[in-house]
């Protein structure tokens, strides 16, 4: 074997060793130092050169970029899993005629389009759906960011909330709890604004907790503003903190004769 192959084989068998036993800080220094040591390969994209360990070289980077991806999940990483997705994403496109299929493909694609919904970024999640096969539509892990995407849309949260039971895989966790966060900050928002104040059992199913301990947590962590009591949730310290700007009418109207008048001087 090509002495830099194995050299990039032992080091990644030691990522994955150090993956399996949570030590992600050394993970890290390691994918480091395997992205460097790819990029020696001309195999790979966007090069593409027919060398003779092509197949094992781009099969072993795919790999790779797939760990990373991972491991940007573990370490709750977005901008890390922003850029592992597009270094990994040619391996899945432009080099699929070259090498076998990976069976981690729908689930990172699944990923990514869950990371593109939490940061509420609707037009690249339906560029990303644009371009994957019928067949992928179909896949379990596509399914589910599809039909979260369309549940958050029609402001069906509570479905949006009970899809973490049905998650495919564990490592959508860290994106559910995201999106939860955003769906219940939402609702907040809106509570506030229409209500005066909320019995506790009423805030609870709003806020779509199963418990007064998490609501009051809730309260604690995102909005210390709110007060209890008398089995109640208060919002007035909420609507007294907002800034109210007044609207200018009178400047406003002035403003619109003016134009009028210049309008009736034109013609």
């Amino acid at each position: 074997m090509d002495p830099k192959l194995t050299e990039v084989s032992q080091k990644f068998e030691r990522f994955k060793a150090a993956y399996k036993r949570g030590d992600y800080e050394n993970c890290d220094n390691l994918l480091s130092d395997l992205k460097v040591l790819l990029t020696e390969f001309r195999s790979l994209p966007p090069l593409f050169e027919e060398t003779p360990n092509a197949v094992h070289e781009l099969t072993i980077a795919r790999d790779i970029y797939e760990n990373a991806v991972f491991l940007s999940v573990k370490l709750e990483d977005e901008e890390a899993f922003e850029r592992n997705f597009f270094q990994l994403k040619p391996y899945y496109t432009d080099a699929r005629d070259r090498i076998p299929p990976s069976p981690q493909e729908y689930l990172i694609l699944g990923l990514n389009l869950l990371r593109l919904l939490v940061q509420n970024r609707i037009a690249e999640f339906h560029t990303e759906l644009e371009l994957l096969s019928s067949a992928a539509l179909e896949n379990p892990c596509i399914k589910h960011a599809v039909e979260l995407e369309q549940s958050f849309m029609e402001g069906a949260y509570n479905r949006v909330l009970s899809a973490q039971q049905t998650a495919p895989d564990k490592t959508y966790g860290y994106f559910m709890d995201l999106l939860a966060k955003t769906v219940r900050d939402e609702i907040a928002g809106c509570s506030e604004k229409a209500y005066d104040y909320l019995s506790l059992k009423d805030a609870r199913e709003m806020l779509l907790f199963s418990s007064e301990q998490e609501l009051f947590e809730y309260m604690k962590a995102e909005h210390p503003e709110w007060e209890v009591l008398n089995g109640a949730v208060y919002f007035h310290k909420a609507k007294e903190s907002a800034p109210s700007k007044e609207i200018p009418s009178l400047q406003l109207i002035n403003q619109t004769l003016s134009y009028a008048r210049e309008l009736e001087r034109i013609v």
